[in-house]
């Protein structure tokens, strides 16, 4: 018998239908990937089979005496109160009716816990989000269900606790039906795919590799006979038209299937458009984008960055990884300038135009609807110097007329992600700082945003715990290691077998965090004092260095217009001589910053 039945499963809102006669079955072990784009209704599925929706028509029914539980994909506004308290709670129910005792509630919640790496003790609402999840996590499993339920599992989870997430859903025993957008997740956990797309439930017994060539092929089989059947209902069209010569055929079997052909054309849901994300450019920056030089940083006598040191320069996409609390976005606001080093300096170049992107969508306001959130509400919005319909641009997001109209607070959470891309890219930038820029968003949205960001000129900094993301867009890693911070060439498989190909570094547990020091504090260091001389070139060099940049832009400028090329071989020749010599003066004066600075810090 099946473990969980679907049966002519139907749901619409404002008239589309999300769910259109779906029937199912679940069988015992199986573990589902569940993929579709966003706001296709993946959530709402999941939210029904847990019971906490109902269908307009049809039925959802788990086996007698089998137990589901759902992780949800946002972490509850209302969840209060220690870890073990929100955990045991999961129990009540069990207990209440008898099921088990208090004392083996208290000791299945406690292994579970110890399982997940938390601490029992702790207030829930004191962890970041990625340990409120591995909580909720932990609660849904401390049940034993035989079928788990999970929305987007690895958000705000680190690459650890991804890893450790994989294993353990790879070999747990139970039922899996989940929805993620991680492509490496999906690989190593998923062994079918269910696939929602205009309101039908496609299952493919199949892994996620093996899905994406047969949907491509079915994809082009059903262009292909979608083509014959437009082309046979326009020759009924020119038939029907012909009127009296129809009406002389009396072939009513021939009208009557024009008009089943009429109605069948009606209802067909073309397959959605594609998003076209583009990320407006700025005038370019400086060469140098950050510098930063022997930088700590530290809360209530713990250190967090301890002397480290980069350059960032024009064009890099710098990746950061590391636990979830260790200090990445304390790191990107020190080389920001957002907050103030407890040692060591930072210098930022010249002519950064910064646009940031929030995880926790702190900049989206959920009680206005969508075009409000762009350009402050404006009818137009201005892209690569063009006015533009704000709704015109908003659909180049996939969001409809109609659901531009609506509140941000029903908006699915891959909606709410595609609204702050398209809230970002509505501003020129060359620099963007990403935070979790992957969470929610469906395979295909993320895979345009990988190119997207890998075509653009600028610099960009990201945090990012999806490998197979970082894998394809930065040139470099800076890894938080028990160590300390470090900095290697190349995207996260790249870090892997730097590292040795040890896996994701941990902390051991109960090692001694370090205090928190300022230069001063460091026996034996000194603070090397420039010559007067010295002191008042290191004053001036980042002005003449902007003065020497400028020039560089005014002759890229000069040379990008085509009638530059009219002009005479030696004014030509003498141009370009110009550029060298002027590209060789900012080296040579960057290279003078670089030993002044080191000299000082």
């Amino acid at each position: 018998m099946a473990l969980l039945t679907l049966d002519d499963l139907s749901l619409a809102f404002r008239g589309v239908h999300v769910l259109d006669n779906v029937s199912r079955f679940v069988e015992s072990g199986e573990k589902i990937g569940l993929l579709g784009r966003n706001g296709t209704g993946k959530t709402t599925l999941l939210r029904m089979i847990a019971g906490d929706q109902e269908p307009d028509a049809g039925t959802c029914v788990l086996a007698s005496g089998k137990r589901a539980s759902f992780l949800p994909q946002e972490v509850p506004g209302d969840l209060s109160g220690q870890v073990f308290g929100v955990v045991q709670e999961a129990l009540s129910l069990q207990v209440s009716e008898g099921q088990i005792e208090t004392w083996e509630a208290e000791a299945k919640s406690k292994q579970i816990i110890d399982l997940m790496g938390l601490d029992s003790d702790v207030d829930i609402s004191s962890l970041s989000a990625g340990r409120k999840r591995r909580v909720l996590l932990a609660r849904a499993l401390v049940t034993e269900p035989d079928l788990l339920l999970l929305d987007e599992p690895t958000n705000h989870l680190d690459l650890e606790a991804i890893e450790w997430l994989e294993k353990f859903l790879a070999s747990w025993r139970g039922t899996l039906l989940f929805v993620t957008h991680d492509r490496g997740f999906l690989r190593r956990v998923a062994n079918r795919i269910w696939e929602l797309d205009r309101g039908c439930l496609s299952a493919w017994e199949c892994e996620y590799d093996e899905f994406l060539k047969r949907k491509a092929a079915a994809l082009e089989a059903e262009e292909k006979q979608n083509a014959l059947f437009d082309k046979r209902l326009a020759e009924e069209e020119v038939w029907i038209r012909q009127g009296i010569k129809a009406r002389r055929t009396r072939n009513e079997g021939r009208v009557r299937a024009l008009k089943q052909m009429r109605q069948e054309r009606q209802q067909r849901r073309e397959q959605p458009g594609k998003a076209t994300l583009a990320i407006q450019e700025s005038t370019r920056s400086g060469t140098l984008v950050c510098k930063a030089a022997g930088l700590s940083f530290g809360y209530a006598d713990e250190l967090v960055i301890d002397t480290f040191s980069t350059t960032i320069l024009r064009g890099d996409k710098v990746g950061f990884v590391g636990p979830n609390g260790c200090g990445k976005t304390t790191l990107l606001r020190l080389l920001l300038e957002e907050l103030e080093p407890a040692a060591g300096s930072v210098r930022l170049g010249t002519k950064l135009d910064i646009r940031y992107f929030d995880q926790l969508r702190d900049q989206l306001d959920f009680e206005q609807n969508v075009v409000e959130q762009i350009n402050g509400g404006n009818d137009f919005v201005t892209i690569d110097g063009n006015q533009r319909h704000v709704i015109s641009y908003l659909q180049d997001f996939l969001f409809t007329a109609e659901r531009t109209r609506l509140p941000v607070k029903f908006l699915s959470g891959g909606e709410r992600n595609r609204l702050l891309l398209a809230k970002l890219f509505a501003r020129p930038a060359n620099v963007l700082v990403l935070d979790e820029p992957t969470n929610d968003l469906d395979l295909e949205t993320l895979e345009l945003l990988e190119q997207r960001l890998v075509d653009f000129q600028g610099t960009v900094l990201v945090v990012s715990h999806d490998r197979e993301f970082l894998d394809n867009v930065v040139t470099s890693v800076i890894a938080f290691e028990p160590e300390g911070v470090r900095e290697y060439v190349g995207g996260y498989s790249d870090w892997l077998r730097q590292r040795g190909g040890v896996g994701v570094p941990k902390k051991p547990p109960g090692s001694p965090s370090k205090k928190l020091t300022t230069v001063s504090d460091v026996p034996g260091t000194k603070t090397q004092k420039l010559s007067y001389k010295d002191k008042r070139e290191l004053e001036k060099l980042p002005a003449r260095i902007e003065s020497l940049e400028a020039e560089v832009a005014a002759l890229h400028e000069l040379m990008g217009d085509a009638s530059f090329y009219r002009r005479s071989a030696e004014e030509i020749a003498s141009t370009q001589k110009s550029l060298q010599e002027l590209e060789a003066r900012v080296a040579t004066a960057y290279s003078r910053w670089q030993k002044l600075e080191q000299s000082v810090s």
